[in-house]
């Protein structure tokens, strides 16, 4: 019978040869295709931003842009690589699903709880990328620049959604069940979703991989207390949604500012 991952029913460690191989080959493939090599590439361009001879504050990182010269075009191709993070959440669940496990069902419960942790987030997360702007630990993040009006604002809040699905469902819901099955300490299956989640956003700036590994503890650590995935994937997509349609709306008034998360 399908489990509902609670900290009741989080699954205990296997011990079967057999499963471990399973789980640690899958854990090595889905991270090679989704965020492991995110954070690789992430952590290459933080390199390559630091060995320019422009400071990094000086230089610029633009997070969704047009695609494409045509609007209904650009409109498809930011459906399709959106579409990408969708099919990365879903497969996350599709692993889960095949050991019984799935996550509770959203509730009317989880918007205070995802409000709550927008405002957790968010707000602290724009003071920390003022101060490293002006100190020189971030770039500055350009959240949207599109060319056409029409395209923008369903573009920005799809995007919202699919980083939310997918960051949340694979970083935490599935890694944290594929690390506790395999033994790993509570602590340390924290440790490691927080230090991915700061790794693929260190492209940013290194104020980008520290807020979002701060993040990464905060969430991960409630969802294992607490088995509830929905609000954190709510108060993600707030906070993207926030940035992005908050920047394309008031982009002169906003343009040294941005939100921790995305």
């Amino acid at each position: 019978m399908p489990t509902v991952p609670t900290p009741a029913s989080t699954p205990a460690p296997t011990s079967a040869p057999q499963q471990r191989r399973r789980w640690l080959a899958e854990i090595a493939i889905v991270l090679a295709v989704t965020f492991g090599m995110s954070g690789v590439r992430s952590a290459l361009r933080l390199l390559d931003a630091l060995t320019r001879p422009e400071s990094l504050s000086s230089q610029q990182v633009t997070l969704n842009s047009s695609q494409a010269h045509s609007a209904w075009l650009d409109a498809a191709l930011q459906l399709c690589s959106a579409g990408v993070l969708f099919a990365w959440g879903a497969l996350a669940l599709f692993l889960l699903a095949g050991d019984g496990i799935r996550p509770r069902k959203p509730q009317l419960a989880d918007a205070p709880l995802g409000l709550f942790f927008a405002a957790l987030i968010g707000l602290p997360g724009l003071a920390l990328y003022v101060f490293a702007l002006h100190h020189g630990w971030s770039k500055e993040v350009i959240p949207a620049d599109f060319a056409h009006p029409w395209v923008q604002v369903p573009a920005l809040l799809t995007w919202s959604a699919a980083n939310a699905f997918a960051e949340e469902f694979v970083v935490v819901l599935w890694l944290l069940h594929r690390l506790r099955g395999l033994g790993a300490a509570p602590a340390v299956a924290v440790g490691t979703s927080a230090v991915l989640r700061g790794t693929y956003h260190l492209y940013q700036g290194v104020s980008a991989g520290l807020g979002n590994l701060a993040m990464g503890v905060i969430f991960a650590y409630f969802y294992q207390r607490t088995g509830r995935i929905w609000p954190l994937v709510l108060a993600h997509f707030l906070i993207d949604a926030v940035a992005f349609v908050g920047y394309a709306l008031l982009g002169d008034v906003l343009a040294d500012l941005r939100w921790l998360g995305l």
